[in-house]
């Protein structure tokens, strides 16, 4: 295998690349703005959430509960009467319409146990399920807190000193952003191998390489390190500008160390692409043949779901795929800030997996091509 033939032909995919907008655009806006927009929409976090209150006892009991919800969980409540109430969720102006009936300080007081309405519009999944749960903390918190004269909880047995390490406001931002990179990462290098490859088919243009003097394996290699090059490039660019910049996530290790980490995931991914598009015979056949594969490697692999919560069985298997790996090594760098001496064993699974990918489309991609 002659090098020199891998180069050219990789310089001949970056051009290609760069005359093909829409593959241009999925690149930029895969690490850009779909990486901020999914940090900032996590459905674990609720975020100015619109409520509107009914307040039908005007007590100093209503007034409080109406004062207590605040940003940045809710935004500013509005107070409104019965008859907007439907209307207004209607409109979709408000999430949440509490109604507190009258009477209702004096129930409370007398021991009884009165009935507060609460109207959620399910609509909007994102926030329905979690405000659910806060509004009935803070209605709760404040009815017995009033109830008891003072506030403060009750005093426990035992003193929990609790100190969040790597993430100390507990922020899903963080975790989110993180794995949206890695998912990137993941996506488009299986994307744009497989694109080049059946673009070459569908143009012809895979029959001219055939005349010349070059192997499958310098064809293979040429777009192993022209796509994973535009990748690599990207990601960094997203973990720089996005994901320190924009969205604030702090990075504890090195960035040059995770970067060393995504060129194996890199490697393995680009011929994982390259043999997913020697099965396909077309593109619209490798789009659906890669949503069978990358649906797996992102909710199995630990970036969505932690890997201690599933059967062993699905974490033994999973250990065969490099996304495993590469979450685990992004995570033990980029937030607690690993060395090579702790996240070694990922980059030596990572690169015999890729190994073993590489050699396997090779196998399959010669017999594509004869």
């Amino acid at each position: 295998m002659k090098l020199r033939n891998a180069w050219e032909l990789g310089v001949k995919e970056l051009r290609g690349l760069i005359r093909d907008p829409v593959m241009l655009f999925l690149i930029v806006y895969s690490f850009s703005l779909s990486i901020y927009s999914s940090s900032k929409a996590l459905p674990d976090a609720l975020s100015n959430a619109a409520i509107s209150v009914v307040d039908e006892d005007r007590s100093q009991l209503s007034g409080r509960i109406f004062d207590a919800f605040y940003s940045p969980y809710f935004v500013a409540p509005n107070q409104i009467t019965t008859s907007e109430m439907d209307r207004r969720m209607d409109a979709g102006l408000d999430t949440f319409a509490i109604d507190i009936p009258p009477d209702f300080e004096r129930d409370v007081l007398a021991g009884k146990v009165p009935a507060m309405q609460l109207n959620v519009d399910a609509t909007r999944m994102s926030q329905a399920f979690t405000g659910n749960s806060y509004i009935q903390q803070i209605v709760t918190s404040e009815v017995s807190e009033y109830v008891a004269g003072h506030r403060g909880g009750d005093t426990l047995q035992v003193a929990l000193a609790l100190r969040a390490r790597y993430n100390p406001n507990l922020d899903p931002i963080w975790f989110g952003a993180i794995n949206n990179v890695v998912q990137s990462i993941t996506m488009l290098s299986i994307v744009l191998t497989g694109a080049a490859l059946i673009r070459e088919k569908e143009h012809g243009t895979i029959e001219h390489l055939l005349v010349m003097p070059v192997t499958a394996a310098e064809i293979m290699l040429s777009k192993v390190w022209s796509m994973g090059l535009v990748v690599l490039l990207a990601s960094a660019l997203s973990i720089v500008f996005v994901v320190q910049g924009m969205l604030g996530v702090p990075v504890q290790g090195s960035v040059a160390l995770f970067l060393a980490g995504a060129v194996l995931m890199l490697f393995a991914m680009t011929a994982l692409g390259i043999f997913l598009a020697t099965v396909a015979g077309s593109m619209p056949q490798f789009g659906l043949l890669m949503m069978l594969v990358i649906v797996p490697l992102q909710v199995l692999s630990g970036g969505m779901t932690p890997r201690e919560s599933m059967p062993e069985v699905i974490r033994t298997i999973m250990l065969l795929a490099p996304t495993t790996h590469f979450i685990t090594l992004s995570q033990a760098i980029l937030f607690r800030g690993a060395g090579i001496e702790v996240v070694w064993p990922q980059f030596l699974a990572l690169a015999a997996i890729g190994t073993g990918l590489f050699f396997l489309a090779l196998d399959r991609f010669r017999k594509f091509l004869s």
